[in-house]
């Protein structure tokens, strides 16, 4: 059985037991957590969907680990102008196993 949830303006496909980084969540490390914005439930021909999320739909999970990604750099350049920038960004994450998924 696998779900489509909402969290963080972005949205994920994750089944039982997928270790996934989300956008951060304020949890401390070994906390479960309850992701209520359900879209959409399925396994093979039944599948059911939200409008636009699902009623008592929710994905439980574990906290595994809160940290940031690799650096993206951000470079500005207008050549023959003498304009040069550059910047760094971190985003930060949090990382879960997903460890139940109810329709």
């Amino acid at each position: 059985m696998y779900a489509v949830f909402k969290t963080g303006g972005k949205q994920y496909r994750a089944s039982t037991g997928d270790v996934i980084k989300i956008e951060k969540i304020e949890a401390e490390k070994g906390a479960t957590v309850e992701l209520d914005q359900v879209l959409m439930v399925g396994e093979g021909e039944d599948v059911k969907i939200g409008t636009p999320y699902l009623e008592g739909g929710k994905v439980t999970a574990t906290v595994i680990d809160q940290g940031r990604r690799d650096k993206i750099k951000i470079i500005k350049f207008k050549r023959r102008k003498n304009y040069r920038r550059q910047m760094g960004h971190r985003q930060y994450f949090t990382q879960i196993e997903i460890t139940g998924i109810d329709a």
